[in-house]
């Protein structure tokens, strides 16, 4: 077996934040962010549950790594992120000044480093990032297709057991109107609320 290298350890602590994103029904997306070989920043994806737009993995990590090297600049530090950047992402990491970002898999719908725009490298910007893309991109792509189709799988559960709730609440009405009671049995409601034998 081919001994792993630097930058597959590095992408593999990525995969492992973006299970736990996974883990608590976020779309699994990790990132880190790694400085004189050391990871400084780590972060994954927590939308949902943090009820806020801005916490991506590429923020909650660039955070992290702002607050260990005391600064806003990113000026040495490599990030290794599971997903393609989205324009919030991108735009973030361009003012960090992060010169290099290692790319798992792209992201034809929203991302900003080539698939939707190339903010790395916009000519009109003071700052270019330097971009490396495919390092272990099956093993992210496919864990974000079994993400969403399992997405797709429970809500069609949950909507089969809503419907079949409904179901059942008509039937139990139904019931209820067609009146259990036989008008040949010999005690029944008669008109007047009083029982007739």
């Amino acid at each position: 077996m081919a001994r792993m290298t630097q930058e597959e350890r590095f992408m593999r602590e990525a995969i492992r934040l973006a299970k736990k994103a996974a883990a608590l029904k976020e779309v699994p997306i990790g990132c880190v962010i790694v400085h004189d070989g050391k990871i400084i920043g780590r972060g994954y994806n927590r939308r949902t549950i943090d009820k806020n737009v801005l916490a991506h993995a590429e923020i909650v990590a660039i955070r992290k790594a702002c607050r260990v090297l005391g600064d806003w600049r990113l000026e040495d530090c490599t990030m290794y992120v599971t997903l393609e950047p989205c324009p919030m992402c991108a735009g973030a990491i361009v003012q960090a000044r992060v010169p290099k970002v290692v790319i798992a898999c792209m992201n034809p719908k929203a991302g900003c480093a080539g698939s939707v725009l190339d903010m790395f490298h916009e000519d009109g910007f003071n700052h270019q990032v330097e971009t490396e893309v495919g390092l272990m991109g099956e093993v992210c792509s496919q864990m974000l297709k079994d993400f969403f189709k399992e997405l797709r799988e429970e809500g069609k559960r949950k909507k089969k057991e809503a419907k079949d709730r409904e179901a059942g609440r008509h039937e139990e009405a139904g019931a209820g109107m067609s009146g259990d009671h036989d008008p040949h049995d010999p005690v029944h409601e008669s008109g007047h609320g009083d029982k007739t034998e």
